[in-house]
């Protein structure tokens, strides 16, 4: 099956950045423009962008909307989320042009309320984002708030309850490898195979070259997000599209 490539642009203050395991303090900022890198990405080849407002993750709500609407006039479809906590968020991020909204600690806190979004709007138009981080006991915990407060939920709690709810998409990041360029927790994945098989799973984090994507494609997954090993040249969109 293929395997799509989401190429990863992360917002603060309207800069491109990346931060190491979700460490708001350990961020790396890189001179480029997001419209820029967007449009070069497209031309690479590129078909879907994931755009993540890192702001408004951790504030609870959009700050980066302006640049998300640029981003979205490039030509690609575009995945992004950061801050959606109600119906309004949706709403303004589908009228700028977003093909499908990322939900993540709304998905996490209101499951009830992100079931009827997707009965409302249709399994294509969301994607559920169940960041997780292993615990002490080997639980897969799922922290909230640009992943800085914690949250009762588990993965093996949410993941077959969204699937049974009708959800189509979902990305799963292990908070542990993300922008560590440590490769991709292929056991992760293996596990979410077993306990949602229904679900075109993406992966994030970790990931460093094509040996890492053919990795996660052998495992069935619908999907990869590339973020660090692109903008640090570690790897060509080229390369990572040949996968």
């Amino acid at each position: 099956m293929n395997m799509e490539i989401y190429p990863a642009i992360d917002l603060r203050e309207g800069r491109v950045v990346r931060l190491a395991q979700g460490d708001y303090a350990r961020q790396t900022l890189y001179p480029l423009d997001p419209l820029q890198l967007a449009c070069e990405y497209l031309a690479a080849g590129a078909r879907w962008l994931h755009v993540v407002d890192l702001d408004g993750a951790r504030a609870g709500q959009l700050r980066n909307l302006r640049v998300i609407m640029a981003i979205a006039d490039s030509g690609l479809a575009l995945q992004a989320g950061g801050g959606v906590r109600d119906e309004g968020d949706l709403q303004r991020l589908f009228d700028a042009g977003v093909s499908r909204v990322v939900v993540g600690s709304v998905a996490v806190t209101e499951p009830d309320k992100v079931e009827k979004w997707i009965l409302r709007h249709g399994p294509d138009r969301l994607c559920i984002a169940l960041d997780t981080r292993s615990d002490d006991n080997g639980r897969w915990t799922l922290p909230v708030r640009g992943w800085t407060s914690a949250s009762a939920m588990t993965l093996d709690e949410l993941a077959p309850r969204y699937a049974a709810a009708g959800a189509r998409h979902m990305l799963c990041t292990d908070i542990a490898c993300d922008g560590m360029l440590s490769g991709p927790n292929l056991d992760l994945y293996k596990h979410l195979g077993r306990i949602a098989p229904e679900l075109a799973m993406l992966a994030s984090g970790g990931v460093r070259d094509a040996q890492d994507l053919c990795a996660l494609r052998a495992l069935g997954l619908a999907g990869a997000v590339l973020g660090r090993a692109l903008l640090e040249g570690r790897m060509t969109l080229a390369e990572a599209l040949s996968c």
